[in-house]
């Protein structure tokens, strides 16, 4: 049971949604996820289902209440937190119309191909901060227009997860400038709908949500889902940001020139700027947070996934062993890549399974050993792929350092952070030193925090620092930095000339040659 006032924070994410509980300076009392699949009817796509999202919404937040006992009257505010860049369609009467389209549904490839070549796609970024790439919903859009243009004239709405699930609770739609900004339709100068993409697309405004800031408060939730949440129908509920800025607060990555890295599934680099900054070679985005904090980043496709890859697909072994030592299969993959050297012994690995986002923003870039000879073995896989992900984070980062300044300060969260060698390979590849927070749920404690912050409980959102300590930290090792820079100037070198390639290869994989 637990007897103080809480702020509970949910994160609506890619593959589940979580509730976490917490109490004073962000310390974790509770939590609790309810998982969901990703839907993939045709090469390319990746839907969800709406109602299932909501529903796992509703689940989490009445499991956490419910089995710690924790009284309406006890929870001070709820603040949200989303995935970016889905979109779907609504009716009049708010019914979908379609499924969820997901960051990860790359069915556009030709409208943002197209967008780019043709609509001076460049200037589009610029204005509104997102890249342009199918997984932005301005992309996304347009193939509905054009694929399906019965549905996208028949559609009311056109809105986002979170969008959707706070019409379902209060009956309104309304956007935060958050996750706004990163649909591709959206103005960071004036915080409001870009009239020229609007009117590219033959939208008007009239069919998107109310735009409002991060830290506004809901309040009047339909009775019927206070209670299944436990929660009362007048809590504070603070509209909150996207997953990836709220992260950066998370780990207390929360001043200009302050990094967060995360690698989970995917990764990210982010860090804080005082005004929108966007690239002039289009390589980062820039997302908005609250007045006075933008987050310039860029997400890679492909992080830990890599490593589930190699583990599903070529690890029966592993799985076996693992098994029989009552140990994670991950902890022996990485053991068997400390044997290796930096380096591999002359193995570079391309990591591109899922294509890739930043700094490239190329859907059809493919994954690619190179190098590969008769003396190589299965730990140089393991630790080639280990490295081809950090290869893609520090390609981020050298972006976005082009764009903001150097980073003085590099905090890093994710699956990967578990894993001390693996953290050591990034600080010896980026040539600094990385800090480890003592977090849990790094979105979900953003989103705590703005909660706070709207309420007035929390002057600063850097005070979030105050509420974590560190439980690691890494200086990078002189002479594996020289190495790795001799190969990533290999691996960036590789890309460049595989591009075409690329092109051809991906081409010939979605006509199922």
């Amino acid at each position: 049971m637990i007897h103080e006032q809480v702020i509970i924070g949910i994160d609506i994410g890619t593959t589940s949604t979580k509730a976490v509980v917490f109490g004073e300076c962000g310390r974790v009392l509770a939590s609790y996820a309810v998982d969901y699949p990703i839907i993939q009817p045709h090469p390319g796509f990746a839907e969800q289902d709406p109602e299932e999202l909501f529903a796992a919404v509703i689940q989490a937040v009445g499991a956490v209440t419910i089995r710690h006992r924790i009284r309406p009257e006890q929870v001070k505010a709820i603040g949200l937190s989303a995935a970016m860049h889905s979109i779907m369609a609504l009716d009049e009467s708010g019914r979908p119309l379609t499924r969820l389209l997901i960051w990860a549904d790359n069915r556009s490839v030709a409208q943002a191909e197209r967008l780019l070549k043709e609509n001076d796609g460049l200037d589009i970024y610029r204005r509104t901060g997102t890249p342009i790439h199918p997984m932005s919903p301005l992309p996304k859009l347009l193939w509905l227009k054009e694929k399906q243009p019965d549905v996208f004239r028949q559609a009311r709405w056109f809105v986002s997860v979170k969008d959707y699930v706070l019409y379902r609770l209060y009956g309104d739609y309304i956007a935060d400038h958050s996750l706004a900004s990163a649909t591709g339709l959206f103005r960071l100068d004036t915080l409001d709908w870009d009239e020229d993409v609007l009117s590219f697309l033959g939208i008007s405004r009239e069919r998107l949500p109310r735009l409002v800031p991060a830290t506004y408060v809901l309040q009047g939730m339909k009775k019927e889902w206070a209670d299944k949440m436990g929660v009362s129908a007048d809590v504070p509920v603070v509209i909150g940001a996207s997953d990836g800025v709220l992260a950066n607060i998370g780990v207390g990555a929360v001043l200009p020139g302050e990094a967060a890295i995360t690698i989970g599934t995917s990764g990210a680099v982010r860090t804080i700027a005082a005004a929108p900054t966007t690239d002039e070679k289009g390589r980062t985005f820039c997302y908005a947070l609250t007045p006075g904090y933008w987050v310039v980043g860029g997400p890679t496709n492909n992080g830990g996934i890599l490593l589930r890859w190699l583990r599903d697909e070529f690890g029966a072994q592993e799985r076996e062993v693992a098994k029989k030592l009552g140990i994670d299969p991950y902890d022996l993959l990485t053991k068997y890549a400390e044997r290796v050297a930096p380096g591999a012994e002359g193995l570079v690995f391309l990591p591109f399974l899922s294509g890739e986002r930043a700094p490239y923003w190329n859907a059809n870039a493919r994954g690619t050993f190179f190098g590969l000879g008769l003396h190589h073995r299965r730990e140089h896989l393991i630790r080639a792929v280990m490295e081809g992900v950090c290869f893609s984070i520090v390609s981020v980062a050298l972006a976005i350092r082009d764009v903001t300044g150097p980073m003085t300060e590099i905090r890093v969260s994710g699956g990967f952070a578990k894993s001390p060698f693996w953290r050591q390979m990034l600080s010896d590849m980026l040539g600094k030193p990385l800090i480890v927070p003592q977090t849990h749920e790094a979105s979900a404690l953003g989103a705590a925090a703005v909660a706070l912050h709207a309420l007035g409980e929390l002057p600063s959102l850097e005070m979030v620092k105050t509420w974590m300590d560190t439980t690691a930290r890494h200086e990078p090792k002189e002479e594996h930095t020289l190495i790795y820079a001799e190969l990533f100037d290999l691996y960036s070198r590789l890309y460049e000339r595989l591009k075409e390639e690329f092109d051809i290869i991906a081409a010939f994989q979605r006509q199922g040659g």
